[in-house]
């Protein structure tokens, strides 16, 4: 059964968060139950209680400090550097009482000395390390320990084979956990940088987009522009001293430039919303697979008209993207066939969001994994816009959950299909579109050189 709510819908870096953090929640049990029940059992009353409180006040301490260590680590508030220093300092001295208790009373308390000073200053140098974040600094604070722990034995007048133990101990102890710790850290800084860079890639090739498409558009339209200013002001000019015939002449090649530059600029246009299926397939093999995500490609050699192309590699890229975002896929099958004079386009993976239903009411709601729940962010953009794109070569779009909980995404459109003249189709720019462009070049009352173009 798939977990919901709080699991199933926080993204990749939250779930590596909040499993990092119960990990360290753990912990505290884990010192009470190796450290403070070792003691319990091996130490008479009421020594033997009171070791055990001082342990689980370590514990707590212990987790306390991995809270807000791992709060530092994602950048949400300042290093503790008290804390630290506080933990540290009472797992030098719970360590030195235990050694203290082995000295004085005998080697009947070996197994609970070793215990206590193996697992207060290993989970204490645990703790420390989360608040570290050079690997040197690690390795310094476990050799102070076991050279602390030396110290302290020789102090005390142990033999030679109880101090090497003893060191020993604290060595392995505190190696294992400050690598466990060092490393927790390491990674949840790594995840959530990652998903930075990757919300900042995707803002600058939208950024770049936006400066090609502008670059593109100033190089089709400044020429005709200025030529149509200076044709209509020549047309006043020749007006003003009675030469009708003359500027009426000026004004049709103002209307004939302006037809052009309209055409210019559906071109351009056009070209941002064409796409190719075969490289948009490859595209979604390599990219899913480098977020670890099994992708599967079964595409034969279907013969497809180039709007149909187009269209279908616009949904491979759409889904592409939605399986990465919105989903916590592992396996992902992307099919291209023909059936009943249609070319199909099934995107298919095992991430489907828990909240989504099944059946047709699943298509609005499967905006939220498809990408489309922004529906304020006009026509042109997830679900709506491919829906769009497929209903001008007379296709259908269908998005849900199926009956096993995996997430389908099917195009339709027939094979042979071609998309009407002037026809609506979501662009890979948003809002970006000839009308919005051309929009108010009229020259003249009853001669308007944008016809059509503001529908």
């Amino acid at each position: 059964m798939r977990l919901t709510g709080w699991w199933s819908r926080r993204s990749n870096p939250e779930k590596v968060e909040l499993y990092t953090r119960w990990s360290y929640h753990l912990f505290v049990l884990l010192e009470v139950a190796s450290t403070g029940l070792g003691v319990l059992g091996h130490t008479a009353a009421p020594l033997g209680g009171w070791l055990f409180l001082l342990v689980v006040g370590h514990s707590v301490m212990g987790g306390v400090l991995a809270s807000r260590a791992l709060d530092w680590t994602v950048g949400r508030r300042a290093r503790p550097h008290r804390l630290m220093v506080a933990h540290g300092a009472a797992s030098a001295l719970l360590a030195t009482g235990a050694l203290a208790l082995y000295r004085f009373t005998g080697p009947d308390t070996m197994e609970t000395a070793a215990t206590m000073v193996v697992g207060v200053l290993g989970f204490g140098i645990g703790g420390v390390v989360l608040g570290l974040s050079k690997t040197r600094h690690m390795l310094l604070l476990v050799l102070s320990a076991v050279a602390g722990t030396a110290v302290v034995c020789l102090a005390l007048g142990m033999s030679g084979s109880e101090v090497i133990g003893f060191t020993v101990g604290v060595l392995i102890g505190g190696l294992f956990l400050a690598g466990t710790s060092g490393f927790s850290a390491w990674l949840l800084r790594a995840v959530w940088e990652l998903d930075a860079a990757r919300e900042l890639q995707a803002r600058l090739a939208v950024a770049e987009e936006r400066l090609r498409f502008g670059r593109d558009l100033h190089d089709v339209m400044g020429r005709n522009l200025s030529v149509i200013a200076l044709k209509s002001e020549l047309a006043v000019q020749l007006a003003r001293r009675g030469g009708t015939e003359a500027a009426v002449d000026q004004m049709a090649e103002v209307q004939r430039i302006a037809r052009e530059s309209q055409r210019e600029v559906r071109d351009v246009v056009r070209g941002y919303r064409e796409a190719d299926l075969h490289t948009e397939l490859e595209g979604a093999r390599s990219v899913l697979a480098a977020a670890g995500i099994t992708c599967t490609v079964l595409a034969p050699d279907v013969k497809l008209a180039l709007p149909v192309q187009s269209a279908l590699a616009w949904v491979v890229r759409e889904g592409t993207t939605n399986v990465l975002r919105h989903g916590d896929a592992r396996a992902c099958t992307v099919t291209v066939r023909a059936e009943e004079g249609c070319a199909v386009l099934v995107i298919e993976n095992d991430g489907a969001d828990g909240a989504l239903g099944s059946g047709p009411d699943a298509r609005a709601g499967a905006a939220s994994h498809a990408g489309a729940a922004d529906a304020g962010s006009g026509p042109g953009s997830g679900l709506a816009g491919l829906r769009e794109r497929l209903a001008a070569l007379d296709g259908t779009l269908e998005a849900g959950r199926t009956g096993d909980g995996r997430f389908r995404l099917t195009a339709r459109v027939p094979a042979g299909a071609a998309a009407a003249e002037g026809a609506p189709v979501a662009g890979a720019v948003r809002g970006a579109d000839a009308a919005s462009v051309t929009e108010g070049l009229s020259v003249t009352e009853g001669l308007s050189v944008t016809e059509g173009a503001a529908r």
